[in-house]
Formats: structure tokens, C-alpha cells, sequence
């Protein structure tokens, strides 16, 4: 078998229980063991999908839910890695600013949202907020301490071919911080789809949230599953997102490059 059929072979292999998965679940709703009311069929839930897509309501709703979900990690994001690499490279600013930040991060940011309503309204405002909120801390986490842990005898070689200011930050620390950084990406990809379900859940009248909040009123199980999977696999995208970059990023980095080449 040439090393080309087994790559493909190797490709399908994550694919192999969430196919086992759906298949047992179609089966258990086709033989009347799982009862319609709880969990829909796979079945039911594509004819539910090809009904709203008729009239447009859903990419209506899946373009205002993402356009939400990446302003709000824009936002967010921007801001904790300013702040990471801020109080990662002034330690004068991280003793002013880290302990702050790191008590505002113990609140569930999830807590606030009864305030942000008083605030904001259910308007954007309040979604984007609770989003960039919730992104935030991750990647300032991740920055932070990305750069607090480069290498020091780089940060030495370096300064001996007289790299200093921006040009040292840009060819050692920011390229040694860069791992943990995109680690913090990933994670903050999964909070950004958690918070941004919790605004649309609780205040919004257009999005996936809306949408299965709606279909839950008139007990439309076969949207709320829809809504839940179509969650689902926009967080499986922005994870794929995540993976390119990495790919594309760390080229040079030699654990990422021995994993590369073993695969």
C-alpha cells in the first residue's frame, strides 16, 4: 500500500466515532428506543435544516452569530495580548497590572451577564463584551507567560549579535513566545463560541442562539439539536483556523518539526 493511500487512510481516522456516533443514534431513533421528544434523528434534523434554509433564516443567522464570535475575539484578543506583552516585557507594569488582571479573571465572566444587560441592553454591545471578555484572559495567560519563559541564553545570543529594542523582540522573544500564544488562541476559540451561545441564549433576537431559543419555545427539538451542531461545527472550524496557523507559524519550530516529519 503506497505511503499516499495510507495518508488518506490515516485522514479518516478522526471521523471514525463521530460516524459510529451518528450512525447508533439514527438506528436508536428508527427503532423507537430513543423517543423523538428527547433527541431527534439525525433524519429529522435535515429536514429541520432544509426547512429554515429555504427561506434564508439560516445562513442569516450563522453569518450574524460568527460575525459576532470573531468582532468580539478581535476585540478581546487585541487586548489581552497587549496586556500580555505589556507585563511581559516591563516587569514595572506587571507589578502594577498582573495582579489586577489576574482578579478580574477569576470572575465568571459568564456571572456578569445579568449587569451587562443593565448596561448595554441586548443590544451588540452586550454580546461583544461578554465574547471579548471571555477571550481576553486566555491569550493574556498565554502571552504573558509565553514571553516571561523564552529561552534566556537566546535572549543572551541575541544581544551578543547586538539585537536589541524591537529587533530583539521581533526575532527572539516574539518567535520563542509564539507557541504559547497560539495555545492561547485555541482556547480562547472555545470560550469565544461558549460565551457568544450564553448572549445569544439569554438576550438576542437574530443568531444561532435566537434560533434555538425560539425552536425550544414552540419544543422544535429537531432546531435545538441544529443549533447545538451547527455550534459544534463552527468550533471545529475556528480549531481548524487555529491548526493552520500553526502549521504555517511554527515551520521552524523543531518539536513542531519532528512531529511534521513523524506524521
Amino acid at each position: 500500500m503506497s505511503q499516499k493511500t495510507l495518508r488518506s487512510l490515516g485522514s479518516l481516522i478522526p471521523w471514525i466515532i463521530p460516524v459510529l456516533v451518528v450512525t447508533a443514534w439514527q438506528l436508536l431513533g428508527s427503532l423507537g428506543i430513543l423517543s423523538s421528544q428527547i433527541l431527534p434523528t439525525p433524519a429529522k434534523v435535515i429536514e429541520g435544516t432544509l426547512r429554515i434554509a429555504a427561506d434564508g433564516s439560516l445562513y442569516e443567522y450563522i453569518w450574524i452569530s460568527t460575525k459576532r464570535a470573531f468582532i468580539g475575539f478581535f476585540i478581546g484578543g487585541s487586548i489581552g495580548f497587549l496586556l500580555g506583552l505589556l507585563n511581559g516585557l516591563f516587569p514595572i507594569a506587571s507589578r502594577f497590572l498582573d495582579t489586577s488582571v489576574q482578579m478580574i479573571r477569576t470572575i465568571p465572566h459568564l456571572a456578569l451577564v445579568p449587569l451587562v444587560i443593565l448596561w448595554f441592553g441586548v443590544e451588540e454591545e452586550a454580546k461583544l463584551f461578554l465574547v471579548a471578555l471571555g477571550v481576553a484572559f486566555p491569550i493574556y495567560l498565554n502571552t504573558y507567560h509565553g514571553i516571561r519563559n523564552v529561552d534566556k541564553g537566546l535572549i543572551e545570543m541575541g544581544r551578543v549579535y547586538r539585537l536589541k529594542g524591537f529587533s530583539l523582540f521581533r526575532q527572539i522573544l516574539l518567535p520563542g513566545a509564539l507557541p504559547s500564544i497560539l495555545v492561547g488562541v485555541r482556547y480562547a476559540l472555545g470560550v469565544m463560541w461558549m460565551s457568544l451561545i450564553v448572549a445569544e441564549t439569554i438576550a438576542s433576537d437574530t443568531g444561532i442562539g435566537y434560533m434555538a431559543t425560539s425552536a425550544r419555545e414552540f419544543m422544535q427539538m429537531d432546531i435545538v439539536v441544529l443549533s447545538i451542531l451547527l455550534y459544534a461545527l463552527l468550533g471545529k472550524l475556528s480549531d481548524v483556523i487555529a491548526s493552520i496557523l500553526e502549521r504555517s507559524w511554527l515551520q521552524w519550530h523543531p518539536n513542531f518539526y519532528r512531529k511534521k516529519k513523524k506524521a
